[in-house]
């Protein structure tokens, strides 16, 4: 059975889970018009889909706990799945990190870490949670779309003069209530 649960001082190894390869299969492409945003989803052909991984962090928990909270997806006493939330200024906590090994996706374990992310910012004082997500993750984009995030945002600079040229992040917004 799987259990979220905060992750606290005794457990703190837990909040570096290893990153796992994705799928990138498409693209999520954001318009705004008449004050709405609305995308269209570009899916790739087969002979393009490809993996990416994300490096491994190297989060230290002491340094971090004053200005985040974590969030564990346990099964049993193994940590399966992470969500990192940091305080902001604004009125929405940061999604800062969500991961879940790829033995469990599909499985639920996100959106279950995302209803206590949810629960904890409003606990903190928050109307909810904002995260980012790459436009070419269209898993990613789709997952936090189907969980009740909105889009409110896109950076299409962020990644001008690194390996990512052509990649934009896209702002995703959601309320706790």
């Amino acid at each position: 059975m799987i259990t979220i649960k905060r992750i606290d001082h005794e457990h703190r190894a837990d909040i570096n889970l290893k990153n796992e390869p994705f799928p990138l299969f498409g693209l999520l492409l954001p318009s705004y018009s008449n004050g709405k945003w609305n995308y269209t989803e570009i899916r790739f052909p087969k002979e393009n889909h490809t993996e990416m991984c994300f490096p491994d962090e190297n989060y230290d928990y002491d340094a971090m706990s004053d200005e985040h909270v974590f969030i564990g997806a346990y099964d049993e006493e193994r940590c399966i799945g992470l969500a990192i939330l940091k305080q902001d200024w604004v009125k929405y906590m940061y999604l800062y990190d969500l991961k879940v090994n790829s033995d469990y996706r599909g499985r639920g374990v996100g959106k279950m870490l995302i209803e206590k992310s949810l629960e904890t910012a409003a606990a903190h004082g928050y109307r909810g949670l904002y995260t980012q997500g790459q436009d070419n993750n269209l898993g990613a984009c789709q997952f936090y779309l189907n969980c009740g995030f909105q889009i409110g945002g896109i950076n299409t600079f962020v990644y001008n003069g690194t390996s990512q040229e052509n990649k934009k992040d896209i702002f995703f917004f959601c309320d706790a209530t």
